[in-house]
């Protein structure tokens, strides 16, 4: 059965930086692309970025710069290294198995919670 679990959301000032980790279980992460969307209160899930399994990445404008897409192949974990975080990026963040480009693939973890204090 196909499981991701995010971790890692919390609060923190401007500037500040946090990590974010996806757990995956029931396959091999490295054998599929991968992604992370972010959601804001009212509003669609939105692209952040991608790795796919070549390891090729791509960033939304946004965060380009700030944010690193990563994976663990021994710990079958992706993760999300966010810098110089600022309060537009407040949201709920989505782990997501068999992105296209920017459209998201039909396996989806329950999201992880990061706050950006101004």
């Amino acid at each position: 059965q196909v499981r991701l679990v995010e971790s890692g959301g919390g609060l923190v000032q401007s500037g500040g930086s946090l990590r974010l980790s996806c757990a995956a279980s029931g396959f091999t992460l490295a054998w599929y692309d991968m992604a992370w969307y972010r959601q804001f209160p009212g509003q669609e899930r939105e692209f952040v970025a991608s790795l796919s399994k070549e390891r090729i990445t791509f960033y939304a404008d946004a965060v380009k710069g700030r944010f690193t897409i990563s994976r663990d192949t021994d710990k079958n974990m992706l993760s999300l290294q966010m810098n110089n975080l600022k309060p537009e990026d407040t949201a709920e963040y989505y782990c997501n198995r068999g992105v296209v480009g920017t459209f998201p693939g039909n396996y989806w973890g329950r999201g992880t919670q990061v706050t950006v204090s101004s």
